[in-house]
This record gives C-alpha cells, structure tokens and sequence, in this order.
C-alpha cells in the first residue's frame, strides 16, 4: 500500500485505541494484532471485491526515485457509482479499510449503535474520507434495491439478516461475509437466491473465511 494509505491507518489505529477506552469497539488492544485481524482481514476481501484496483505498476522495493503514492494513483479505479454498504459496521470493518483500498466507491457504514456511529463519522472525518454516508439506524430502516455491495462481518444473527440482504441488494448485487467455517452451511441455506462462490481461507486464520455471493 502506499505512504498515504498506510498514514491513514495509523490515524485510524490511533482513534480506535483512544475510543476503545471509553466504549467497546474491539476486544483486541494490541496495534499490531488490529493490523492482522482487523486490517489484514478488511484489506484480504476488498481484494477479492475489486481486484482491478491493484496491482499498481511493478516497482522493485529497493528501486531508487520511485515515488510510491503517484504509482498509486494511476492505477485503476473501480467506477464511482459502485454503491457498498457495511451492515452492522461496528468499529468500521471491513467498510472503511475497503474504501481506502478503492476511494471511488460509494460507502454507506449501517450502525444502529449511536456512540459506535459517532465513532465511525470521527474517523471519516479524520480521515477525509469523501462519499460517506453513516447511517445511524437498524438496517431494516433501509430502502429496499439500493446496494451493488453488501459487507457483513461479525455480525449477530448472521441468517436472519440475510433474507434483508437480498432485499436491500439491486439484481445481480454482491455479497461479501468474513465469518467462520462453521457458520457457512447455515449461511448458504438461509436464502435460496444467492449463487455461492467457494469460501476463500483468510491467511493467519484457522477458521475465518471469505465467502462471496451474486443475487441471482
């Protein structure tokens, strides 16, 4: 990642860990362990989403008068009306690691815990991020078909929530769940109008996997 993306995660750590004191946004305290856990799973499925955004052009890491950031922003861009929504966003994975892995995108981060919202729009700020929109209500308070992308991780209730994804998807909308292995059967049987990819191992992880779907 670039210079850029990597200050704003830094900023990012650094509000999160201030927050963390007064309410619970994540039970992991160590920043390198936020790093592997929450970053490096977010980043592992934003990925998988866009894959286009990267590679950036070939640059040897020891190359001398490369500057990083420019190759960074002549890569490709996903298309800027591409609209994702982080449904039960929480501390805002995987939604804002996504959008600083592909800044085109329109993210909405669905929250209906109004301090963990706050939290989310101060990190926005911070972070100047641009076309985001917090939404500090239930999800069932959304308009139904307005979604490309859907993002759904450590969620509660995960196949309860489905049969609402499906509605608030547009036709041939995406799905993406980071959960555990032991909870893809259920997932794949609580709604019969998704087409199924095979999950995807996270790296470091004995049990957390990506699992992408397309509305059928």
């Amino acid at each position: 990642m670039s210079p850029s993306q990597l200050q704003s995660i830094s900023t990012y750590i650094d509000i999160l860990l201030r927050w963390n004191a007064r309410i619970n946004l994540t039970a992991i305290r160590d920043p390198e362990e936020i790093v592997t856990r929450h970053f490096g799973e977010s980043l592992f499925a934003a990925r998988h989403l866009f894959p286009k955004v990267y590679p950036v052009p070939s640059v040897s890491p020891v190359a001398k008068d490369v500057d990083v950031d420019a190759a960074n922003d002549r890569r490709p861009t996903t298309n800027g009306s591409i609209r994702v929504a982080d449904l039960g966003s929480g501390a805002g994975f995987p939604g804002i690691p996504i959008k600083l892995w592909a800044p085109n995108i329109t993210l909405t981060l669905v929250e209906s815990n109004h301090k963990k919202a706050t939290f989310l729009r101060e990190v926005a700020r911070a972070l100047r991020l641009t076309h985001v929109n917090i939404q500090n209500v239930r999800a069932e308070k959304l308009p139904p078909s307005t979604f490309d992308v859907i993002t759904i991780r450590a969620v509660e209730g995960l196949t309860n929530i489905l049969p609402l994804v499906r509605t608030l998807l547009v036709p041939s909308g995406r799905l993406a769940l980071l959960v555990g292995s032991s909870q893809l059967d259920a997932a794949r049987s609580a709604v019969s109008s998704f087409t199924w990819d095979p999950p995807t191992r996270i790296p470091e992880s004995k049990s957390r996997v990506l699992i992408l779907a397309r509305l059928s």
